[in-house]
């Protein structure tokens, strides 16, 4: 009996030897030179540290930053939390939109799959509409259409986002009223003709942008189109020309008020089933901090979302950065009486102090880690990761990871080796990080909580990405 275990004790020492020794080596690759590396590797079971570089150094972690607010989310309100978006006619007459802080108003199909088909972006207003129109037997509205999304302050932009983003899908404003992930597409095709101007079309048909449309269509050559949206305006502006071969361009683009946006879509949705509205769609929000006012009114229609976990496996499984946005504020309201940012991060420090996670260890000004001063240490996300793994949650928890070479952010990395499945992990990327932290099924070690964030690289980020991915491999071997 005790040569058996002398034997275990001498493999699991020449075991972590080679790894340290397989990980040293690739450290030193040419990918990772003059970038800041963070790497912290250790066994779920036990706790044990099996490799260690600059792991206390503070790092943008990029999108990794979700496995924080993911965690808190799931801790805070549980799996089976719902939000509910009600439609009330108040006493004035008007009808309004109460925002839940929802982010499943939308086409996506939960819970995820990576083959499921996309539902139309407006079907959850359009159910509503439905609802108010035959059950209801709403035939007008005296009032207007208000979007009102005073659940959370109105701070749709955290510090440190930069003008860029705020335009871009990635960026959208963060709303308690949020439709299709407040986003619009716009498409430009060909003309049928030479000389004619591109046939432009938006999805979900929404009259929200106003598109001003000067790309041509050319009988041949190279396209290129350029979207714009001029600052201060809700004025798209498209210049560029295609050529008649070509298949078209889109964009992509983040709406500037939310609210107002989804009582437009309900505004539309409502006149398309014959209602007669006497006002005009508009937004309601809130300014300060605190409370959010009791919106009263007779409720003539309600949707539920899906449960929390199936909402945080779709956030975290396509590192969607609104939907993140939106949990931390939730936690903050549903905890706390305040859905503003300050009051999530603020259940977030409560909740990484009792996972034994230092306020010197993690920095953050937003739930999606897109704020360029965020900064955590690989330590730090390794004991996120032991924590969540060994809680009530734990099953569901790892569930919400991308798997190699399968699914989420990882459908196309880790997916030429058939190992690639043994990872579970959460991907980032910004111009200067890239992060990859999870779980990894070693052979010789069992499960494995893992963290690499590489900042301020000058190798191509592609190539960077593929040697992350080998660091990762390394572990299972």
């Amino acid at each position: 009996m005790k040569l058996a275990v002398a034997l275990l004790l001498t493999a699991s020492v020449v075991s972590a030897a080679d790894l340290t020794a397989r990980l040293d080596t690739l450290v030193a690759a040419p990918a990772g030179t003059r970038a800041s590396i963070g790497i912290h590797v250790v066994k779920v079971a036990s706790g044990e540290t099996l490799y260690a570089h600059d792991a206390d150094r503070l790092y943008l972690p990029a999108s990794n930053f979700k496995l924080f607010t993911a965690a808190v989310a799931l801790a805070r309100l549980g799996p089976a939390y719902r939000f509910e978006t009600r439609v009330l006619r108040e006493p004035s007459g008007d009808l309004v939109l109460v925002g839940s802080g929802d982010p499943s108003l939308s086409g996506r199909v939960y819970p995820y799959s990576m083959e499921a088909r996309e539902a139309s972006p407006l079907a959850a207003i359009e159910a509503l509409a439905e609802h108010l129109v035959s059950t209801a037997q709403l035939r007008r509205v005296d009032g207007n259409i208000v979007g009102d999304d005073q659940r959370y302050p109105w701070a749709p932009y955290p510090a440190s986002w930069t003008e860029d983003d705020i335009v871009r899908s990635y960026g959208a404003p963060v709303s308690a009223l949020t439709l299709n992930d407040n986003v619009i597409t716009i498409v430009a095709r060909p003309g049928a003709r030479p000389g004619d101007l591109a046939r432009v079309s938006v999805n979900p048909r929404v009259e929200y942008f106003t598109v001003d449309n000067r790309v041509t269509t050319t009988a041949n050559g190279t396209s290129s189109v350029r979207f714009e949206r001029v600052p201060g305006t809700r004025q798209v502006l498209l210049t560029g020309s295609l050529s008649l071969p070509s298949g078209g361009a889109e964009e992509t683009m983040a709406v500037d008020d939310p609210a107002l946006f989804a009582a437009q879509a309900l505004y539309d949705a409502l006149v398309r089933r014959g209602v007669a509205i006497h006002g005009r769609p508009m937004a309601r929000h809130r300014m300060v901090a605190g409370k959010a006012p009791v919106v009263q009114g007779e409720v003539l229609a309600s949707r539920t979302s899906p449960p929390l976990s199936e909402l945080l496996q779709a956030f975290i499984k396509v590192s969607q950065n609104l939907h993140a946005e939106l949990a931390l504020r939730e936690v903050g309201f549903a905890r706390r009486g305040d859905g503003s940012l300050d009051a999530g991060l603020g259940e977030l420090l409560a909740f990484l102090s009792e996972a034994r996670i230092s306020p010197v260890e993690w920095r953050s000004e937003d739930g999606s880690g897109l704020a360029r001063n965020d900064q955590v240490t690989p330590a730090a996300i390794t004991r996120l990761l032991r924590y969540m793994e060994t809680s009530p949650n734990g099953v569901v928890w790892h569930g919400l990871l991308p798997i190699g070479g399968q699914d989420g952010t990882l459908d196309h990395r880790l997916c030429c080796t058939s190992d690639g499945s043994r990872i579970r992990a959460k991907t980032g990327t910004l111009s200067r990080s890239i992060a990859l932290s999870g779980y990894a099924d070693s052979r010789s070690n069992g499960k494995l909580a893992f963290s690499i964030l590489v900042n301020n690289f000058a190798a191509p980020a592609s190539e960077v990405r593929d040697w992350v991915d080998k660091i990762a491999l390394a572990l299972i071997e």
